[in-house]
């Protein structure tokens, strides 16, 4: 014979600890649909295009060597080059960029848009760049692509066709890294030209013969919060800003599945 089965069986203690998840073994990419984004493949080829002309023809109406030096061409060759790269993986359905790519890019094209505008174009001196306020033709138009046209393309980009809360905080800082290199590629550049050669210090606020070390330290470290404080603002205004990429998706895009009926 057997012992009766009692009639009141006790809980079984619980497990302690929360259980793993399992991982699945499909793919992502074969549950959802990659979904192609040729208009903003298009429109990134248009910046791309635009920063690359006003590049080359800053180049053609200068010095190459010197040209090449400014903060702002080479903050609008990198936008360039992270255009080109984005528009191809929007064009073949693939993840962007790290944000931290695309933010710095974005972050480095609008540096030199409000320091052009304020700081170098502003009529009263010391810092007023002479060939900002006295060019003319294509001095013009190479000037306004690269301060205007491009940094006005890339804010558009950043707030219409990229989802919002990509950045970070902890990117700010790291952003940092280039202007402060920049800095001292400046300044050496300074050094090793001989006293007298043209645009020896490529900004008027970091002229070293015309206002001294210590100033010019002064308006860096200056510049370098303000430049810090845009990081933020930045990543805080991509923290709230509306989501359009996912409301026009809701709206027009399509899924990958269709319900059928039912068998039977």
């Amino acid at each position: 014979m057997t012992a009766p089965i009692p009639k009141d069986i006790p809980d079984l203690p619980a497990v302690p600890g929360t259980p793993a998840p399992l991982r699945s073994p499909v793919p992502a990419a074969a549950v959802v649909t990659p979904v192609r984004h040729p208009l903003t493949a298009a429109y990134r080829l248009l910046v791309a295009a635009l920063a690359a002309g006003g590049v080359t023809l800053a180049v053609m109406l200068g010095s190459p060597a010197r040209v090449l030096s400014y903060f702002t061409v080479q903050s609008s060759i990198l936008l360039c080059l992270v255009c080109l790269f984005s528009a191809r993986r929007a064009w073949t359905a693939r993840r962007p960029l790290p944000s931290a790519v695309t933010g710095a890019a974005l972050l480095y094209v609008v540096l030199s848009a409000l320091v052009y505008h304020l700081v170098l174009t502003n009529a009263a001196p010391p810092f007023t760049m002479a060939d900002a306020t006295a060019s003319t033709g294509w001095h013009t138009l190479a000037h306004h692509l690269l301060h205007t046209v491009v940094p006005a393309a890339a804010v558009l980009d950043w707030l219409l066709m990229t989802a919002p809360a990509a950045l970070h905080l902890r990117q700010a800082a790291t952003w940092m890294l280039y202007p402060a290199a920049y800095l001292v590629f400046s300044l050496a550049r300074g050094e090793l030209l001989l006293p007298g050669t043209p645009a020896r210090y490529l900004y008027p606020f970091l002229d070293v013969d015309q206002h001294g070390y210590k100033s010019i330290l002064a308006n860096a470290l200056l510049l370098g919060l303000s430049f810090y404080a845009l990081a933020v603002l930045l990543v805080a205004v991509d923290h709230i800003r509306p989501n359009l990429v996912r409301h026009r998706a809701h709206h027009h895009g399509k899924t990958g599945f269709r319900l059928r009926p039912p068998v039977g």
